[in-house]
């Protein structure tokens, strides 16, 4: 019932994102990992049921991809308003894309590492989550690098730099960020949640 909602959702924000984006180019590789992830829930739901916290992660974060996908990350109106308000240099939205980026898969890792890896809880679950976030974010950082090799300038709106010769090292320290935070501010409640689903 949580995927199916999740699922109604997703789709309904595809095609609302997706009607009318900035660049319809930078919108499919901006909402490709929704594309990727939902089949994959659907395919693992019964082996590898998540708990709600997980899948609630999970659908706001495909949400958050989708919004830039939209506008592209550089020209979403939310990320114009944290600008003025902060009086910041450039959109900040990317910022908290990357910070999800850590956030959510530390989740969905470290139910992972426990349910299936037989990890107990403790400092090496907790190394593993955040190493296997900034590897998720490494990966995408070299993914960037690809499409920028790839497109030339047609790559401009993906990357969404912003003249910012430190946005990749920026990129990985929020999504470094976001994994702690999550670690530190969800760990038991994602244990309570986990009760009685280990063995699944």
């Amino acid at each position: 019932m949580r995927l199916a909602l999740l699922s109604a959702v997703w789709i309904l924000g595809l095609i609302a994102s997706g009607l009318h984006p900035f660049d319809r180019v930078t919108w499919w590789m901006e909402v490709a990992p929704v594309l990727v992830a939902l089949p994959l829930l659907w395919g693992w739901r019964r082996r590898f049921p998540l708990t709600g916290l997980a899948l609630v992660l999970i659908g706001l974060h495909g949400l958050i991809l989708m919004l830039g996908g939209a506008y592209s990350y550089a020209r979403v109106p939310a990320g114009f308003w944290v600008q003025d308000w902060l009086h910041l240099a450039r959109n900040p939205y990317d910022r908290l894309g990357h910070f999800a980026q850590g956030f959510v898969p530390a989740i969905v890792f470290r139910e992972w590492l426990v349910r299936r890896g037989g990890l107990g809880r403790g400092g090496m679950l907790t190394f593993l989550v955040i190493a296997c976030c900034l590897a998720v974010s490494a990966a995408y950082e070299l993914i960037e690098f690809g499409a920028a090799m790839a497109l030339g300038q047609g790559a401009d709106e993906f990357l969404g730099t912003q003249g910012d010769p430190w946005d990749t090292q920026w990129d990985m320290l929020m999504c470094l960020i976001g994994a702690v935070a999550a670690v530190v501010t969800l760990s038991r409640v994602h244990d309570r949640q986990m009760v009685g689903m280990v063995e699944r």
